[in-house]
């Protein structure tokens, strides 16, 4: 039986953040599935379809990785895809903080899903999603935090946005 892994995340933008996590946890499982959260109280900067692809054009090399959404507990998504773990990035301690709580009470819920938490590597202990679009939105340089094509993407949408304004 594959051992299966789930990343799940807002991803909007992935940002090379992210994409550490899912190369090194891409490497503990038979397959990984990184899954694009979807709130619908939340209204996403990218649609849910954009994160889709956006993420399945940066693990395109990876084999075993594989891209889907979700709306509702985690952990009926763990349950429907065959996961035996749920995959957490970690930047700082206060990431850690809320992550376990989350992580305490999924296991209350469901005793049969692990965490592992991922530390992100050094050099994007700082970036965040919400960050990075402010940074955008400033005309900042966003080169060193994202994909060269989401960065595009980003600065054409804040563009359009800023011009429907």
């Amino acid at each position: 039986m594959a051992r299966v892994g789930i990343y799940p995340g807002s991803f909007d933008p992935v940002t090379n953040g992210h994409l550490d996590v899912i190369k090194r946890a891409s490497g503990l499982f038979d397959k990984l599935i990184v899954i694009v959260a979807v709130n619908p109280q939340k209204r996403g900067f990218f649609s849910e379809e954009e994160r889709i692809s956006f993420l399945e054009r940066c693990c395109k090399d990876f084999t075993c990785v594989e891209v889907r959404s979700f709306s509702g507990l985690l952990l009926d998504a763990a349950k429907d895809l065959n996961a035996i773990a749920v995959i957490r990035g970690l930047r700082a301690v206060s990431d850690f903080e809320w992550e376990f709580q989350m992580a305490l009470m999924n296991r209350k819920l469901d005793s049969r899903y692990e965490t592992i938490f991922l530390m992100t590597s050094p050099e994007y202990s700082y970036v965040s999603s919400t960050m990075i679009k402010e940074i955008a939105a400033l005309g900042g340089d966003l080169t060193p935090f994202l994909p060269e094509f989401i960065v595009e993407k980003l600065k054409k949408k804040i563009k359009s946005n800023t011009d429907n304004e």
